[in-house]
C-alpha cells in the first residue's frame, strides 16, 4: 500500500496544469432518451475517450510527471487488472521510462493487450488483492522502480479528479456526481474536485474498511478493494448505491445502443445506479462520468445471455 499523503484540493488544481500537455479535455454527452428514461437531466463525461481509454490516464500521468529525474530514471511498477496498467504504461512512455505491470490471472484480454501495446512489462500472479501486493513489492525490490498504487497513491487520486474538474467548471452545477467506486481513486478525486468547485458499499456503510473480500462482478475495473486514504476522503462526503451485474449488462447495452458510445460494465454501473434508484435523482441534474471503454469484444457481457 502508498504512504502518500492525503491529497487536498490544491493538489488537483496542481494535476490539471500538469497534465494538460497529455490529456485530453473529454467531451460531455447528453441523451433526451436517457433523461426521460431517469427522470433527471444528466450530462456523462466521456473518460471512455481519455488516452488509454480510461479516466485512469490522467493519474498515472500525474503519478509520472510528478518524479523528479532521478526518480523517473528508475522507472515505475504497478499491478492493475488492466485500465491503471495500460495508463502508467502510457504514461511512462510520455517520459521514455520503464513501466512494470503486475496483473492478476483472469484479466480483460483487451487491457493486457492495452498494457503490452503501450511497451510495458507484464508479471502474473494470482487474482486476489494480496497476491497483487506481494508480486508487486517484489518486482518493486527487483527494479528499484517507484510504485504507483492504481489508487491509494496521493498523485493518482489527485489527477483522478481532474474528470470531475472539467465536469464542473465546463458544465455545472449538478446536484449530483454519480461515479463508479472499486479502489476509490477517481470518487476520492472527485470528492475533491468538488470540493474545489463547490469492498465499498459494505465499508462505508459500516463506517469502517473492509477488506476481507474477493470481488466478484462483471465490472473487472472496480474488483479492488478499498484504500485506506481514499475511505478517509470518502466517508464524510459520499454515498454509495449498489448495483447488481445484471443491472449493470443492461445499463451498458443502453449506453451502447442510445448514445451510441462503447463503453465498458465499470462504466455502466453509474447510470444503471441512477435507473435503480430513480426517487432519488428525479428532476435533478446529475453529472455521470464514463469511466472507461476497453472492452472485450469476443466477450461482450449479453452474447451468452
Amino acid at each position: 500500500m502508498s504512504d502518500s499523503p492525503l491529497p487536498c484540493v490544491d493538489d488537483v488544481l496542481a494535476a490539471a496544469a500538469r497534465i494538460a500537455p497529455h490529456a485530453r479535455v473529454t467531451p460531455v454527452l447528453r441523451s433526451r432518451t436517457l433523461d426521460a428514461m431517469s427522470g433527471a437531466e444528466l450530462a456523462f463525461k466521456g473518460e471512455h475517450l481519455q488516452r488509454g481509454g480510461a479516466f485512469k490516464f490522467r493519474g498515472a500521468c500525474n503519478a509520472v510527471w510528478a518524479m523528479d529525474d532521478a526518480q523517473a530514471a528508475r522507472g515505475v511498477v504497478t499491478h492493475s487488472s488492466g485500465n491503471h496498467g495500460a495508463a502508467l504504461a502510457l504514461a511512462a512512455r510520455t517520459r521514455g521510462i520503464a513501466c512494470h505491470v503486475v496483473v492478476p490471472e483472469g484479466a480483460v484480454a483487451a487491457k493486457l493487450a492495452n498494457i503490452v501495446r503501450h511497451g510495458a512489462t507484464l508479471w502474473r500472479c494470482e487474482a486476489s488483492i494480496a497476491a497483487r501486493e506481494t508480486m508487486c513489492a517484489q518486482v518493486q525490490a527487483e527494479t528499484g522502480g517507484t510504485l504507483v498504487h492504481p489508487y491509494t497513491h496521493s498523485h493518482v487520486i489527485a489527477g483522478q479528479g481532474t474528470a470531475a474538474l472539467e465536469l464542473l467548471h465546463g458544465h455545472g452545477p449538478f446536484d449530483t456526481l454519480v461515479v463508479p467506486v472499486g479502489g476509490g481513486g477517481l470518487a476520492a478525486g472527485t470528492v475533491l474536485a468538488m470540493q474545489a468547485l463547490a469492498p465499498t458499499a459494505r465499508s462505508l456503510a459500516a463506517g469502517e474498511r473492509r477488506v476481507d473480500i474477493t470481488p466478484d462482478t462483471v465490472c473487472d475495473g472496480l474488483r479492488g478493494t478499498l484504500g485506506q486514504p481514499n475511505f478517509a476522503l470518502l466517508q464524510p462526503a459520499a454515498s454509495v448505491l449498489t448495483v447488481r451485474d445484471a443491472d449493470t449488462v443492461a445499463a451498458m447495452r443502453l449506453i451502447w445502443q442510445v448514445l451510441k458510445q462503447v463503453v465498458e460494465p465499470s462504466s455502466a454501473i453509474a447510470l444503471a445506479a441512477i435507473l435503480g434508484a430513480p426517487e432519488r435523482f428525479a428532476g435533478q441534474r446529475v453529472g455521470v462520468v464514463l469511466s472507461g471503454g476497453n472492452v472485450d469484444l469476443d466477450a461482450l457481457p449479453w452474447s451468452a445471455a
